[in-house]
């Protein structure tokens, strides 16, 4: 019979392989749910052993006593000082990860957090921490503020340290909802709201706002600092999931995944549950609209300028945020040590007075954006007469003199709306009003909100004298809800986009909300209001003459463009003063030819306008400009329209149709239309099947566009507000028998 120690050799190789034989042994345990499945389950004297030669720094062992200590009827005040031990273990490993360059989480960087979760930390203090609700009534155990803070900041840290704990959290559909029953108790607000934000941002499913308990009274009973604090969790549970841009994403792949999804979604259900709280939106517009803090000038901006150095996470900053409001007292325990780092520092005397600044700067983001996602939702006219009856613009033009429009020291990327964005404070804050206003004015008689009384009474004048009927909108507007004093918030943006440098990606979204001001139905009115501000003179300096490369930038001025000029001969009058000379003229052509994915709303643009021209011949003015206007020369050449047509046609087909490129379908789609208006449809389409053969593919074009002829049909005739808003912007009315072969139905109307 062999003896013990044959059996059970102590070589320095087992004794190496001794630690990952426990490890390997509790995550078999885990993933079969046979055998040990945490450290607790282990003997003392093991863990004991085991620990100093696997530099576990007592963790296994403090987690067993732990867990002996806080079974169901133990007294919960007593394991406040083995919470605190272990924080203590855990703080600097989080602190260190996100106070340095961003890294994923990995077992030798937090060597501490890694072993508390494999000991079962994590669900120990789950189980901690949701004991109250498991208990019988009568008999529940009290944890205390402080216990129940420092158990959160644990699992905060365990969630940025170690792959994988957020994601389990959030698959704890009880423990998410029972976080959000915390959120109550203000004491531990900031700590909740950190953890909850965190576990949200890696749900693959968004939550049902309405399976919160008491929802509506948990919100009325946030101060407006919560509220906004809220507003970060707020903005994970309204917003579509990110659509990407694969192919799953194309219209197509949406088409056919809106057949199958038919009722609302999710995010569009929890839009309904906000609306339905009394005085939620009321709050929001006052919070967004509230004055930020003074400060010194010089110095507050050069500490929110600087600000990556020091503020490189959330978790850092709601800390700060925190430490500003209480003025150094009560901060989180795990921060306490990176304080300390900073009463060394010269910042120290002035550090509160600025984070308040950063703190109402970064929370507006969040309320923004909230306002914004509810503007784009389908609830949207109601979202617009709270909006206007709480003078969220009003109170907008007031804060707008308050932003720092000026060219930041370190350059930015621009993002686009579902793209996460790690700029600056000051940068996200007007990168979310601009798009706000962008979302207030689109399609909507709103949007001379944006004007004051002054501006409104020019707008009157501008119809009066030109002898045209008033536009309902501008007349139905409410003049005790617009812009107080001389400048509205439209006046102030053009002001500030044509001071702004020429590289900087602020324009983009400029001119996507002055071009929202334009879109629907054409207004002379609004062109002549903006032609009269050197807008269209500033953009062809932009486009022509500043160099500007960006094709963000390039698409949203020629869109913008597109709108200012559709339809006014005053614009193209203008645009043909600026361009006086040959070489701005195919410096401008060029421009425009470089990518028509870009430049082909002003394409449309232009033709649109040429045709309603050549029909006004009995207009002396639309004469004399059509005979000297190189644009309209230029398009009234049937050779050039049908070359903007092949390349439309060509770039795009029904598998990469996206929301990005479909306006050169209805670009093509126009030029056709027009032209079977006037008897010359077949020439066209002789035309294409020319090109055909001369690029030797016979059928590629006429079959392509075929095709994307049944899928417009099918996308947008049967969507009302698609289809009305395309008969808006091209003032044209489109019926199924649009491009039937026996009548045209589609008649550009004149709407001035």
């Amino acid at each position: 019979m062999a003896t013990r120690s044959s059996r059970f050799p102590r070589t320095r190789a087992s004794r190496g392989n001794s630690c990952k034989n426990i490890f390997n042994k509790i995550r078999q345990g885990q993933i079969t749910g046979v055998g040990l499945t945490r450290g607790s389950q282990f003997p003392v004297a093991l863990l004991e052993d085991r620990d100093k030669r696997a530099q576990w720094q007592g963790i296994p062992v403090l987690l067993r006593r732990l867990h002996e200590s806080s079974h169901p009827n133990s007294d919960l005040s007593k394991i406040h000082s083995i919470v605190m031990e272990l924080s203590s273990l855990l703080s600097m490993e989080a602190m260190s990860f996100v106070t340095e360059e961003r890294k994923t989480p990995q077992e030798s960087v937090s060597p501490n957090t890694y072993t508390f979760d494999l000991f079962g930390g994590v669900d120990l203090f789950v189980e901690i921490l949701m004991r109250p609700t498991l208990t019988v009534q009568g008999d529940l155990p009290i944890l205390s503020d402080d216990l129940i803070k420092d158990c959160l900041s644990v699992l905060y840290n365990c969630c940025i340290c170690t792959e994988g704990v957020t994601k389990s959290l959030a698959a704890r559909e009880d423990f998410v909802m029972f976080l959000f029953t915390l959120m109550s108790n203000k004491k531990i607000f900031l700590q909740t709201a950190t953890l909850i934000e965190d576990i949200l941002s890696v749900r693959k499913e968004i939550i049902q706002l309405e399976e919160i308990p008491n929802l509506a009274s948990l919100v009325q009973s946030f101060n407006q600092q919560q509220l906004a604090n809220f507003c970060r969790i707020l903005s994970v549970t309204i917003s579509e999931p990110d659509v990407g841009v694969d192919d799953k994403h194309t219209l197509l792949a949406r088409c056919t995944q809106q057949k199958t999804n038919t009722c609302p979604s999710c995010a569009e259900s929890n839009q309904v549950a906000l609306l339905n709280i009394p005085g939620f939106i009321e709050r929001l517009c006052k919070l967004a609209t509230r004055k930020v803090t003074e400060a010194a000038g010089a110095s507050a901006r050069l500490e929110l300028e600087d600000w990556h150095s020091w503020l490189d996470n959330a978790l850092v900053l709601d800390a700060l945020m925190q430490l500003a409001i209480e003025e150094l007292q009560s901060s989180p325990y795990f921060l306490c040590c990176y304080f300390s780092s900073l009463s060394s520092s010269p910042l120290r005397h002035r550090l509160p007075q600025s984070m308040k600044i950063v703190h109402e700067i970064m929370y507006k983001v969040e309320v923004l954006y909230v306002l914004c996602v509810l503007l784009m939702g389908r609830q949207k006219n109601q979202v617009h007469r709270m909006l206007a009856e709480f003078k969220l613009i009003p109170g907008l033009n007031n804060l707008f003199d308050k932003l720092i429009w000026r060219r930041q020291t370190s350059g930015h990327v621009l993002h686009r709306q579902n793209q996460n964005c790690d700029c600056s404070p000051e940068i996200s804050f007007k990168i979310q009003f601009l798009r706000l206003l962008q979302s207030f004015s689109d399609h909507h008689e709103n949007k001379y909100l944006l004007l004051s009384g002054q501006e409104l009474n020019e707008l009157s004048d501008i119809y009066l004298n030109a002898n045209i009927i008033e536009m309902e909108a501008l007349n139905n507007t409410d003049r005790n809800l617009v812009c107080d004093g001389k400048k509205g918030l439209l006046t102030r943006l053009i002001s500030v986009m044509r001071k702004e440098p020429i590289d900087s990606s602020f324009r983009f979204w400029q001119a996507r909300a002055v071009e929202s001001f334009l879109r629907g139905t054409p207004s002379y009115a609004d062109q002549v209001f903006l032609l009269r501000r050197g807008l269209l003179e500033h953009i062809l300096y932009c486009i022509i003459d500043s160099g500007c490369k960006s094709h963000d930038v390039l698409q949203s001025y020629f869109d913008l463009l597109g709108e200012l000029m559709k339809f006014n001969i005053d614009a193209f009058k203008r645009f043909n003063k600026y361009v006086n000379t040959e070489e701005k003229f195919q410096m401008f052509l060029t421009q425009i030819n470089s990518s028509l994915v870009d430049s082909n709303m002003l394409v449309r643009c232009i033709v649109l306008s040429l045709d309603r021209f050549e029909s006004q011949t009995k207009d002396m003015k639309v004469v004399e400009v059509f005979s000297v206007c190189r644009l309209l020369s230029y398009m009234a050449q049937v050779e050039n329209r049908l070359s903007f047509l092949f390349r439309l046609t060509s770039i795009i087909n029904v598998q990469t149709l996206t929301q990005e490129n479909v306006s050169c379908l209805n670009t093509s789609l126009v030029i056709l239309m027009l032209a079977r208006m006037r008897g010359k449809l077949p020439f066209y389409l002789s035309a294409l099947q020319e090109k055909e053969y001369a690029e030797k593919y016979p059928g590629y074009l006429l079959n392509n566009f075929h095709n994307l002829l049944r899928f417009w049909q099918h996308h947008y005739l049967n969507k009302d507000k698609d289809s009305t808003c395309l008969e808006n912007v091209s003032s044209a009315r489109l019926t199924k028998h649009t491009f039937c072969h026996r009548k045209p139905v589609m008649r550009p109307d004149v709407v001035t």
